[in-house]
């Protein structure tokens, strides 16, 4: 019999927003030295954290979409300064543990609207009248 594979617990995502919140105000606040995050806007889509709520893997998108933001140079960054937001992090947070951070590009957006611009093609937009037709 397949095991069912299970989800977050409560437990993880409620420290992985308090991450998420605490981390967006970390960035808004805190001026990084990298040169990568310098003049960069960058929005925490989620955060999800390990079982021992040790580690936390942060997803993370420019704020104003991808136009001219290498997103590869900006995770290389803000990997950069892991060390610095984990400081940060602990002294904001008040839990047991404060979590290694593993930052990762959110590609979301990218792939909704990349949706987006496929259903709106005259050639799809036929189709899909033509099954609500019938």
């Amino acid at each position: 019999m397949p095991t069912k594979a299970k989800g977050p617990s409560q437990r993880q995502l409620r420290a992985g927003e308090l991450v998420r919140r605490v981390l967006v105000e970390i960035l808004a606040g805190a001026s990084l030295r990298d040169p990568a995050l310098q003049g960069v806007s960058i929005t925490i889509t989620e955060v999800r954290t390990s079982p021992d709520l040790k580690h936390a893997t942060v997803y993370c998108a420019p704020l104003m979409g991808t136009s001219g933001v290498d997103m590869e140079d900006v995770i290389a960054g803000l990997k950069r300064s892991s060390s610095f937001l984990r400081g940060r992090l602990g002294r904001e947070m008040e839990t047991k543990f404060t979590p290694r951070l593993h930052f990762l590009a959110d590609t979301t957006f990218d792939t909704a609207s990349e949706m987006n611009a496929l259903l709106s093609q005259p050639a799809v937009k036929r189709d899909l009248r033509r099954g609500e037709e019938e």
